[in-house]
């Protein structure tokens, strides 16, 4: 190992330490959002109003240093709010492109299921392609360019389920749960101190890394080590998935890959060279449970997506 790279891997993992500063508790959410930047993937994070979504995109993008813009959006919300518009120029008698806030490094595209499926799927080019076509012309996004989005349950009212396809442009899903008691209280404690969420910096958050890191880390990441059998442990949770009796819908090969460069970029942020069977275990249910349906009848019974996940892992040879 490198110097450079383990220095590379040092201020990265600074930035964890650097979110705690206004973000409790959610370590491991922090962790797999970095995740999502070394592998250029987007990520979903889903919970209930009021777990730090928003500060905690906001905290991430102030450590990296790189450029977030939000949009929130709402039932009324059109395409061209998203990815930006031709405006008609009238001194010069011709048309000029608006840039919409889908060009910057990080997007947070906040409570992105209380907008209808026309306005959601004006994403999927930006998060497919890495550019918007307006008026016949591609127009590329920055690098890098990360979607952070997220939603509230479903059951809240006013929301839209997303489409399959959008959801499978989502590398990761992560669910932030309500806070334990005691995180709760630390939480409440820093309020009491002072603590100003609009205010990062009074906060004493400030960029421990850069994009710069971000490239270099990336290159380290596609140089991780994975042995045959991993590969093969990989695709046999995947085909398993497609067998399972409780899913109307199991992993595609944009699956297997996505579980891929998780388990490598997890393998690098902990410090090895290669990938272990561990690793792709510790990613299979953030990469692969939004990937996969439920059967209606399976749901009424009561089986989730995670317990099928579950015993999927279990069925399935852990290779040695």
């Amino acid at each position: 190992m490198s110097i450079q790279e383990s220095q590379v891997r040092e201020r990265l993992a600074a930035v964890r330490h650097e979110v705690a500063k206004a973000v409790v508790g959610q370590d491991s959410a922090v962790t797999t959002l970095l995740i999502g930047l070394l592998c250029r993937g987007h990520v979903l994070l889903e919970g209930v109003p009021g777990v730090a979504k928003t500060l905690l995109v906001r905290s991430l993008a102030q450590s990296l240093s790189l450029e977030t813009k939000r949009i929130q959006f709402t039932p009324d919300l059109m395409p061209g709010d998203v990815t930006g518009s031709l405006i008609y120029d009238a001194r010069t008698a011709e048309f000029s492109f608006r840039p919409g806030p889908v060009f910057t490094n990080l997007l947070l595209a906040d409570e992105i299921n209380r907008t209808p499926p026309k306005t959601q799927s004006a994403l999927l080019e930006a998060m497919e392609e890495r550019q918007v076509t307006v008026d016949g012309q591609a127009r590329p996004l920055p690098d890098p360019f990360v979607v952070i989005a997220t939603q509230n349950p479903i059951e809240y009212e006013g929301t839209y389920a997303l489409p399959e396809a959008q959801l499978d442009r989502f590398l990761l899903k992560v669910t932030l749960p309500l806070p334990e008691r005691a995180i709760e209280t630390e939480i409440l404690a820093r309020h009491a101190a002072g603590f100003n969420p609009r205010d990062l910096q009074g906060a004493g958050l400030s960029a421990v890394a850069g994009a710069a890191d971000l490239a270099a880390a990336r290159d380290q990441v596609a140089h991780v080590a994975v042995h045959p059998d991993v590969l093969g442990y990989i695709v046999d949770i995947c085909r398993a998935t497609r067998n399972s009796p409780s899913l109307s819908l199991g992993v595609s090969p944009r699956g297997a890959t996505a579980l891929l460069a998780t388990a490598r970029a997890w393998a690098w942020l902990s410090g090895r060279e290669f990938v272990t069977p561990d690793d792709v275990k510790a990613l299979v249910h953030p990469t692969l449970a939004h990937r996969v349906a439920l059967r209606p009848e399976s749901a009424m019974e009561g089986v989730t997506v995670a317990s099928v996940l579950n015993t999927v892992l279990g069925a399935i040879p852990v290779p040695r």
